[in-house]
């Protein structure tokens, strides 16, 4: 079974930055999955935010979000953070991480991509 926590959440102010953080833990390997994190408004549907690939040299991001928000991975920490610079109110949300087991070593994560496993969530809060 996969367990995925995120962790990081916050009131900030606009223009602040935070940075979350998902911790994965399961009996297969970290290295075999690819991520992502996704969020959800107050009011809304579930969105894609950011996607990386099992090799973290091959990133996705929506266009809400593309040039302040960074994905990455530590194989090491089995971590998968979420850096979001220059946040705005309408960043506001839940934010979740999910993962996606895939065999194929190339394999990427992006908007498309149907999770197999998801976290339970953190709040973002950006005041005006």
């Amino acid at each position: 079974q996969v367990q995925l926590v995120e962790s990081g959440g916050s009131v900030v102010q606009a223009g602040g930055s935070l940075r979350l953080s998902c911790k994965f833990s399961a009996r297969t390997l970290f290295i075999m999955y690819t991520f992502g994190w996704y969020r959800r408004a107050p009011g809304m549907e579930r969105e894609f935010v950011a996607g990386i690939n099992r090799n973290g040299d091959s990133t996705s991001y929506a266009n809400a979000v593309k040039g302040r928000f960074t994905i990455s991975r530590d194989d090491a920490k089995n971590t998968i953070d979420l850096q979001m610079n220059n946040l705005k109110p309408e960043d506001t949300a839940v934010y979740y991480c999910a993962a996606d087991y895939n065999i194929m070593s190339g394999a990427i994560f992006i908007e498309t991509t149907q999770p197999d496993y998801w976290g339970q969530g953190t709040q973002v809060t950006v005041s005006s």
